[in-house]
């Protein structure tokens, strides 16, 4: 059970790393140099890429049993 754990840690960051990269400067731009140094707005984007990421590790774990990778 604990390897499972680690592993899923490990793909949320890996995931989370990934779509931040991908999604922050695309972000900034939208929200403009002003708006985005405002705790809002990021928080805004935390808050997205968490729930996101969580879902597509959910998806990646959900696969990797189906596929007989891991067993749980």
């Amino acid at each position: 059970m604990e390897n499972n754990l680690i592993i899923a840690i490990v793909i949320f960051l890996i995931v989370t790393f990934l779509f931040w990269k991908f999604t922050n400067g695309y972000y900034r731009k939208g929200y403009g140099e002003k708006l985005w140094n405002q705790w809002s707005s990021r928080l805004f984007f935390w808050q997205g890429v968490i729930y996101t990421c969580a879902g597509i590790t959910f998806l990646i774990l959900y696969l990797l049993k189906w596929a007989n990778v891991l067993t749980f």
